[in-house]
């Protein structure tokens, strides 16, 4: 008999922890090889960890709801073979190879979550709910790094810093009263805004946000925290894109067998001006601005619950139109069925949000970090416009609608921000009426 570990997976290149959502086996039950172990979920998307070997679950070491560090065991699969498969503890005198791992994950669960953010200084890392506690009530990162901490390795828990802000008013009045007097005045201590008071009222229904909601609510605070943002407008005349796909879009249906939206079309649009404005295709790191190379275009997509999710066309400058349309109805519509794989909501660079869908005209969408840009289309309308006509300016019914492009100001200027998505609504009025796709 061999004890076999099974590992939580690496799921995207900024992915390092998952939660625990349900376990579609119990101890004691026969595990076929790749056979679905255990549901998890990232920030976005659901998947399933399937086992490595046949075997019977001989432990679970996590349970529902519990969060996951990348790499760690989740399950032990006790096997025929003669040797373990994944790397076995280290086994000491009188203790069993499951027992320590019991132990480990005890100790990983008393920390609350597996620490991911960067250290702040020295050695001490903060898990994400402990840095979220923090930044909600105005906790600074010198006075943070003052609360002790009763996790592994010192390492402060969700207790810790609760135990702490709840003492933090009694110890300021405290050492305010036991210290002499003086007659220079004390400089004031700005305190943090509070939350305004929510009154409930007869009828009120209380509804619990859900994972994913919190989770795009924590993001999109985040976002607005971080980057400066600035929204320029640009009116396009879009009539010969209109009647462009109006003329192909049944030959291209019979042909390929799906339709021809105006996403992908968007997206050649924006990745041309990247080309372009390639500062556009940036990301802030501290004092440093990393210039990236690929451009991946995140789309993002109303999902049926309400919630939003942002699949990614990876290096979308490689594809042609045709590529470009079948990723894109590819990624839409395994999103609608939630069944995107965590990679291909990772890696992003700038993003592009159809606001048109939904009738809006225009819109002020919130950067999704870590980029420093991203797109809203307005819905495309006909309205009277003049036209320039060598006989003179004529009024027509043309097919208009606005670009709303939100910019981060920190190192994205106005003349950057308005000059690109200038560009992009060139490249959509300038459309050739005679292309081929």
């Amino acid at each position: 008999m061999a004890e076999v570990q099974i590992l939580m997976p690496k799921m995207g290149e900024s992915i390092a922890e998952a939660t625990i959502i349900k376990w579609l086996k119990e101890e004691g039950e026969m595990v076929e090889m790749d056979e679905a172990l255990v549901e998890i979920a990232t920030d976005k998307v659901d998947s399933e960890i399937p086992s490595n070997e046949a075997g019977i679950l001989l432990k679970k070491l996590y349970q529902d709801g519990d969060v996951v560090q990348v790499g760690e065991p989740v399950a032990v699969i006790q096997t025929e073979g003669s040797a373990p498969v994944a790397a076995a503890p280290v086994v000491q005198e009188n203790n069993s190879p499951v027992k320590e791992i019991e132990e480990t994950v005890q100790a990983a669960k008393e920390t609350t979550a597996a620490p991911v953010l960067a250290q702040a200084s020295g050695d001490r890392f903060y898990s994400p709910l402990v840095m979220n506690i923090a930044r909600t009530e105005g906790l600074a990162m010198n006075e943070l790094e003052t609360v002790p901490g009763t996790g592994k390795d010192g390492r402060v828990t969700k207790r810790d810093i609760l135990s702490y802000l709840s003492n933090r008013g009694s110890q300021v009045a405290a050492s305010t009263s036991a210290a002499p007097a003086s007659t220079a005045k004390a400089p004031e201590v700005s305190k943090p805004m509070s939350k305004p008071a929510v009154v409930r009222m007869d009828g009120d229904e209380i509804v619990p946000m859900g994972r994913m909601r919190k989770l795009i609510a924590d993001h999109m605070v985040m976002s607005m925290q971080t980057s400066p943002h600035v929204t320029s407008f640009v009116e396009a005349d879009v009539t010969n894109l209109v009647n462009w796909r109006n003329k192909v879009k049944g030959e291209f249906q019979k042909r390929e067998g799906q339709k021809i939206t105006f996403t992908p079309i968007f997206i050649e649009a924006v990745v041309k001006a990247i080309k372009d404005f390639p500062n556009i295709n940036v990301s802030v790191d501290g004092d440093n601005v990393i210039q990236r190379k690929n451009i991946n275009i995140g789309m993002a997509a109303a999902l049926p619950d309400g919630n939003l999710i942002v699949p990614v066309i990876k290096n979308a400058d490689n594809m042609n139109l045709l590529g470009l349309t079948k990723n894109v109805n590819d990624l839409a519509n395994r999103a609608r069925n939630n069944k995107l794989v965590p990679d291909e909501i990772q890696g992003g660079t700038y993003t592009i949000t159809n606001v048109g869908s939904f009738g809006n005209v225009f819109g002020t969408p919130v950067i999704n970090q870590p980029q420093v840009a991203i797109l809203a289309v307005g819905a495309i309308r006909k309205q009277p416009a003049v036209v320039e006509t060598e006989y003179g300016d004529v009024i027509a019914i043309r097919h208009m609608m606005y670009l709303s492009h939100s910019y981060d100001h920190r190192v994205v200027d106005g003349a950057l921000g308005g000059m690109f998505v200038k560009r992009v609504a060139d490249y959509l009025e300038q459309w050739d009426s005679g292309r081929e796709v």
